[in-house]
């Protein structure tokens, strides 16, 4: 199955997979569906054919649309079975990658999978955005910060902005309001200092629903005032 994903991820987005990169993806998909039956409610997508495209080929996109540095420090909000994080640390060892997520189950799946998979030196943050984005050690400490289906973008930008560095960016992942969220999001991006770089468009195949990267530039420093209090991002947007 995984000679599949090796075949697009080296048409698509120039990637050539190794032998073990391979087995770690099939180990991945097998444990994400083993645990979603039985342990956690991780994804709606099942099958392994779906879970290699639409998890594993989407999460790896992001290399396709932005420049990654060697040991660059990515956080990935909000990242539920581990997307876009873990599929890019599989690709990308080099990664100093932190997994943000608030529900405690998730977390627990995703150190098992680290340890199933051998990917070492991962960072495991079981908090909400609102709060980690105060952490000094989190605060404007990442290069790029990442999420899939988190947010809405004006609250979105709230969550990840405070994580990035000046100079750093920020990859949200979002279908076909890409356009429409970037534009919502321009008073967000004014008062958090983000600035929307470019907007990427990601074809997978046998997939309808468009895809985009939406890219944003951290181009001054986020007002400490911000993230506000948990929720109150999402109850009133900037």
């Amino acid at each position: 199955m995984t000679e599949r994903l090796a075949t697009y991820a080296q048409r698509l987005f120039g990637l050539m997979l190794t032998a073990q990169q391979q087995a770690q993806f099939a180990q991945y998909a097998a444990e994400l569906e083993a645990w979603n039956k039985t342990r956690a409610n991780l994804t709606a997508i099942t099958g392994i054919e779906a879970i290699e495209i639409r998890h594993f080929l989407d999460s790896i996109s992001v290399l396709s649309g932005v420049h990654v540095p060697h040991g660059a420090r990515l956080i990935d909000v909000g990242t539920g079975g581990g997307f876009p994080g873990v599929p890019l640390r599989i690709v990308r060892p080099d990664l100093r990658l932190t997994l943000l997520e608030a529900t405690a189950k998730k977390i627990a799946f995703l150190q098992h999978v680290a340890n199933t998979l051998n990917l070492p030196d991962i960072n495991f943050l079981n908090a909400r955005a609102e709060e980690a984005g105060h952490m000094p050690e989190h605060r404007e400490r990442y290069d790029i910060a990442t999420a899939r289906a988190v947010a809405h973008m004006p609250i979105l930008m709230e969550y990840l902005l405070p994580f990035v560095r000046i100079g750093g960016q920020c990859v949200a992942m979002k279908g076909e309001s890409a356009e429409r969220e970037a534009q919502e999001a321009a008073n967000a991006l004014r008062t958090l200092g983000g600035q929307v770089a470019q907007i990427v468009p990601i074809h997978l195949p046998d997939v309808a629903e468009p895809h985009y990267l939406v890219i944003v530039n951290k181009v001054a420093p986020t007002p400490s005032d911000y993230p506000r209090k948990p929720g109150v991002p999402a109850r009133k947007p900037l």
